[in-house]
């Protein structure tokens, strides 16, 4: 059947602005070819949209929220055996480990064995702490302050811990001789600044932090920044990496050779 004629008389431009009028009200039909349930193609992107950023919001919410419950202070713990076994019991509810003084390492799995001897430990000092991989974060850096006799602390690969952390260990300085911050994204240059105050430390692990730019120059401050301090893990020669047609700095050949 032949098209009415107004129709094949249109201009170029009439028909692109018809054509896109057109596809704008295009309509997703159920498949009986009912109009109940029409709805632009618009409308179910934006309506899916929506969906999806409420979704995304939602599951970061929970994620805040189990993270800061994590992290709470164990009040009644600490008043009824002291900082010590509050301490202690922190890390191990995080999946950590801990060390009492001449005491064997007490990891989570053995942790009812661990409550049976609270009593007896309520006064015998933590010297070392393991929380590799924990979520431990700022608030959470609140339950192992008071161990001022701990020697060894260890918070690789931990990614909650950032620069604000770094800056709330000094009153640790006066027994902590061992830090090892490997792998920890959110540690950047200005967090390892924050350590100076930790003049007693006799070995930091600084390696594989990607928020660091410069690791071997860093490596250099924080020697410097902490003298008697064996520093760990970032080679000079991540810093003098190349890229193509790149010349070597002269400030890396003094101390390549």
């Amino acid at each position: 059947m032949a098209a009415p004629r107004a129709f094949l008389h249109l201009g170029p431009r009439e028909w692109s602005g018809r054509a896109r009028r057109i596809h704008g009200r295009s309509e997703l039909a159920t498949p009986d070819g009912g109009r109940a349930e029409r709805r632009t193609l618009l409308q179910l992107l934006s309506d899916h949209f929506q969906d999806i950023q409420t979704l995304r919001e939602y599951l970061l919410q929970r994620q805040i929220s189990k993270v800061s419950w994590e992290n709470r202070s164990f009040t009644k713990i600490h008043e009824k055996y002291g900082p010590y076994v509050a301490g202690a019991f922190f890390i191990l509810k995080q999946g950590g480990a801990v060390k009492f003084q001449d005491k064997e390492w007490i990891r989570p799995a053995g942790r009812g064995h661990f409550l049976a001897e609270l009593p007896t430990l309520q006064k015998v000092p933590v010297e070392a702490v393991d929380a590799s991989g924990c979520a431990i974060n700022y608030q959470g850096l609140s339950n192992l302050l008071p161990l001022k006799e701990l020697r060894s602390l260890s918070l690789q690969r931990c990614p909650n811990l950032d620069d604000w952390c770094l800056s709330r260990l000094h009153p640790l300085a006066g027994s902590l001789q061992e830090l090892s911050l490997a792998g920890c994204p959110r540690i950047s240059e200005r967090g390892l600044a924050c350590l100076h105050h930790l003049q007693n430390l006799r070995r930091l692990d600084i390696s594989d932090l990607p928020a660091v730019s410069h690791p071997g120059l860093t490596q250099i401050l924080v020697e410097e920044m902490l003298p008697h301090c064996e520093v760990l893990g970032a080679d000079w020669a991540q810093g003098c990496k190349l890229g193509p047609g790149e010349q070597p700095p002269d400030t890396c050949s003094p101390l390549s050779s």
